[in-house]
C-alpha cells in the first residue's frame, strides 16, 4: 500500500516539473532569438508581441490531474502508514 502511495505521489510530480522546464525551455529559446512566444499557439514569433498565459490557464486538467493523483497518493501513504496491515 505504501509503495502504490509513494508512486502516485512522486511520479505525478515529476511528469509535471518535465512538462514545465520543457515549456520554459521553449520559451526561452524563442526569447534568446529575440521574438515573442505565442503561447496560444506554442510557437515562436518574431513579428509580434503576446502576453504572458500560466502553464496553468493554457492545461489546467494536466495540472489539476497531477495534483489530484499526489494527494491520492499522499493519502494512500498515510493510509499505509497509519493503519498497519493484519
Amino acid at each position: 500500500m505504501l509503495r502504490v502511495g509513494l508512486i502516485l505521489l512522486i511520479l505525478p510530480s515529476l511528469a509535471l516539473m518535465l512538462v514545465f522546464f520543457m515549456d520554459q525551455s521553449a520559451v526561452d529559446a524563442c526569447l534568446d532569438q529575440g521574438g515573442s512566444f505565442n503561447y496560444k499557439d506554442e510557437v515562436c514569433d518574431m513579428d509580434e508581441q503576446h502576453p504572458f498565459v500560466p502553464l496553468i490557464a493554457r492545461h489546467p486538467l494536466l495540472i489539476n490531474g497531477t495534483m489530484l493523483v499526489s494527494v491520492i497518493g499522499l493519502l494512500i501513504c498515510m493510509k499505509g502508514l497509519l493503519w498497519k496491515q493484519r
